[in-house]
């Protein structure tokens, strides 16, 4: 069962180092507009012993510079650097329309469209050309990356915890690839 909105923790931004003597310190936010990141309340670190009460100074391109209740100068500022400030899902807004919170959709069953089961979504991964689901196979195999677009992810129940997958079919063009490679060097041989 998945942790309840309450306790389930979600990364909104990390330390990334003091700025200036005063005790200020740059904030890289995940939020949607960054100087957001402050109307969360108090953030905790990963461990949740840790409590930062943040009030943004100003947003630069490098970040935010915030100023943390109870830090008074870079002597203590800097030993922060490197931490992740979290908030509770609870915390969070609902998102609108077909969004979701990553956090949302790890530990989903991922089920096939005519309901076999087929695994569960182990995390969700960016590498550049679009958001995938990484799908851990429920036979042990090893996981696999899904495309998180309709064609591949047409429903999404968050209430019964399950989402539809239609894996991508391989094309092939892998071995294609292969042969056209060897053509080109038959031809090379009969040029010599």
């Amino acid at each position: 069962m998945p942790n309840s909105k309450s306790t389930q923790k979600i990364l909104i931004g990390e330390i990334s180092g003091a700025h200036g003597i005063r005790g200020d310190v740059l904030v890289r936010a995940y939020t949607g507009t960054p100087d957001a990141i402050a109307s969360y309340g108090p953030l905790t670190d990963e461990s949740g012993k840790r409590s930062f009460s943040l009030r943004v100074v100003r947003v630069t391109p490098k970040g935010i510079v915030a100023r943390i209740n109870g830090i008074e100068d870079r002597n203590a500022a800097e030993p922060l650097r490197g931490i992740k400030l979290y908030v509770t899902r609870d915390r969070l807004p609902e998102p609108e329309g077909a969004e979701y919170y990553y956090a949302d959709l790890v530990g989903l069953n991922a089920v096939s469209e005519d309901g076999s089961a087929l695994g569960k979504i182990v995390s969700v991964q960016n590498f550049g050309a679009g958001d995938l689901l990484e799908l851990k196979p429920s036979d042990g195999s090893a996981t696999e990356f899904i495309p998180f677009e309709d064609q591949y992810v047409p429903k999404i129940d968050l209430p019964s915890h399950t989402i539809v997958i239609k894996r991508p079919e391989l094309t092939g063009d892998e071995d294609d690839a292969g042969t056209l490679e060897e053509d080109e060097d038959t031809e090379e041989d009969d040029r010599a």
